[in-house]
């Protein structure tokens, strides 16, 4: 059934506005992004069995033996009780192992076992994974254009803030 306007012409689809396919194109951009991310995250625990968080820590304790906590947490930019679940997950699993400090013995040193190394050397890189690299790879005008403008849409969504310590592996 067709609907008619007042003077009896057929009514017709409102067209969306070109701002309305400008939104539809970005929303499409970010599922790309994402589903990149996530692709390479699926990737990444069938080869090694591991998760991408999980991944990139070891590839740091490897890069830094005698590591702690804390600069793991700096070193994958994450907070401190997130690399803190880590690395537990990584002693239980026996990839990595900590010893205490000899002068402060309430920090743990960590270093990578074996087990750890043949997980790193079975998976695909880039270990930190596919975003981090692909924006190292930008400019710094582009990166600079690409934080602000981010940073609107992240306003309007009126988002927490502590999501940007949450690694895109665990989301």
């Amino acid at each position: 059934m067709t609907s008619t306007t007042p003077d009896d012409t057929p009514a017709q689809a409102p067209v969306p506005s070109a701002d309305e396919d400008a939104a539809v194109r970005v929303l499409r951009q970010f599922r790309i992004v994402f589903n990149t991310v996530k692709a390479h995250f699926r990737q990444v625990e069938r080869d090694t069995g591991v998760g991408g968080a999980q991944l990139w820590a070891l590839s740091e304790i490897r890069a830094t033996p005698g590591i702690g906590v804390n600069d793991l947490a700096r070193a994958l930019d994450v907070h401190q009780s997130t690399a803190s679940n880590l690395v537990k997950s990584l002693l239980d699993r026996g990839l990595v192992k900590a010893d205490r400090s000899g002068r402060d013995r309430r920090i743990v040193l960590l270093s990578l076992l074996p087990a750890g190394a043949a997980v790193l050397d079975s998976a695909p890189a880039p270990f930190a994974g596919v975003l981090p690299g692909a924006l190292a790879g930008l400019d710094l005008a582009t990166l600079n254009r690409l934080e602000t403008d981010l940073a609107t849409v992240i306003s309007l969504l009126r988002a927490d803030p502590a999501g940007a310590k949450v690694p895109l592996s665990e989301l």
